[in-house]
């Protein structure tokens, strides 16, 4: 009996290991993600990110320049008017309307994804076109008033994933609920059932920074999957930066549960040996003791 319950408890520990990054990425997906403001201030920092201004700016001057016809002077105007609205992106001016993008594009995420259309989805990028216009041509920037101010969608989520995105969606959102706390009620049933509670917290601190490394190794998968799945169009310097802030939790909490749970198993096996050094073995562990004995005196 007591063999039985230390393989249930050994096995409870390998579904935590498990299931702790799955814990982890529903709870992310349901508060972070799931939030329009949590989204909105995670990608409040991208509006300072280079790679990201870059991208914004090389998408205005496109448009800017589709409106006209400057002959032999295409290059340099285009430079020019490239230079002038990147330095833009870096005046709060932008940062708000960054805002405003990113919060219109989050709603309509989760509308595509509560919703049966099967309409593509996409961000606007009207308000900082409007923005930058205005800002530059206060300024006096030559070009700057042959900006359009006009509706410029960027698809985000294209109609043939919807589906996809829907079934995902849906069960993260379950998942947010009740996962984190099955795996906590694993965990305490592995210790409850273990013959050997220290070291069954020794094997759950192992088993907390297992999850930790796979929550980890499936952040940094996601990352190459993300940027190989990307139209030709779209920057990947940008995208990049995009993926990592918005994972920027996941790979903090995987380092978190890592250090967390290498500290537990280390702490358990600590007191496992203190315990042993100043009590001597436990009843469990007599009969294999005596068993050494028998063998080292011949029998």
């Amino acid at each position: 009996m007591r063999s039985f319950l230390s393989a249930a408890s050994a096995v409870l520990l390998v579904l935590v290991a498990l299931l702790t990054p799955l814990s982890a990425l529903a709870v992310w997906a349901d508060r972070e993600m799931g939030d329009t403001e949590s989204y909105v201030a995670t990608m409040a920092p991208l509006a300072a990110d280079p790679a990201v201004q870059n991208a914004v700016a090389d998408r205005i001057t496109d448009e800017a320049m589709a409106k006209f016809d400057a002959g032999l002077f295409h290059e340099g105007v285009r430079n020019l008017l490239h230079e002038a609205v990147f330095s833009f992106s870096g005046t709060d001016a932008y940062k708000t309307a960054w805002n405003t993008v990113n919060r219109a594009a989050h709603t309509a995420v989760e509308q595509a994804l509560t919703s049966d259309n099967g309409d593509s989805v996409s961000m606007d990028l009207g308000p900082v076109f409007a923005q930058v216009k205005q800002q530059l041509s206060d300024e006096g920037v030559p070009f700057a008033d042959h900006i359009p101010v006009e509706r410029t969608p960027i698809t985000i989520l294209e109609s043939d994933k919807l589906g996809v995105a829907r079934e995902v969606f849906d069960g993260l959102q379950i998942a947010g609920v009740w996962l984190p706390v099955a795996t906590l009620l694993l965990a305490v049933a592995a210790l409850l059932l273990a013959a050997r509670r220290v070291r069954a917290l020794t094997g759950l601190g192992l088993a907390l920074a297992a999850g930790g490394a796979l929550l980890r190794l499936v952040v940094t998968i996601g990352h190459g999957l993300a940027l190989d799945d990307l139209p030709p169009d779209v920057d990947r310097a940008a995208a990049g930066a995009v993926y990592d802030v918005l994972t920027q939790t996941l790979r903090t909490t995987s380092w978190w549960m890592t250090g967390v749970g290498v500290g537990i198993a280390v702490g358990a096996w600590g007191v496992g040996r203190w315990r042993r050094a100043h009590f001597g073995p436990t009843a469990r562990d007599r009969p294999t003791q005596r068993l050494c004995t028998v063998v080292d005196v011949g029998w």
